[in-house]
């Protein structure tokens, strides 16, 4: 083989590479490129719907979290004694 075949491989190789980089990162990025190679970035609508449907999500998780250790916490149980007992105790003097 002689050097010229031998450079052109190695050329024909890194443009590949490269190649599939590029595609790689332009759909990290949302960037769609169509049958005539016009390109269009599908990304930033939908980035800002999605980012406010997680917070709106987070906020529920939260409340979600709060309720539930709220309910089960020694001092929520404790409580719940003794409006119990003065249930009872009311009920009894109804009586």
């Amino acid at each position: 083989m002689s050097g010229w075949v031998i450079v052109a491989i190695i050329a024909i190789v890194v443009w590949g590479i490269v190649q599939i980089s590029r595609v790689r990162h332009r759909n990290e990025r949302g960037i769609l490129t169509d049958k005539e190679g016009n390109e269009s970035y599908a990304g930033q609508a939908t980035d800002t719907g999605a980012q406010r449907e997680i917070e709106e999500l987070r906020e529920r998780i939260k409340v979600l979290e709060r309720i539930a250790t709220e309910r089960n916490s020694v001092d929520a149980r404790e409580t719940k004694r003794i409006a119990s007992e003065i249930e009872a105790l009311r009920d009894k003097q109804a009586e």
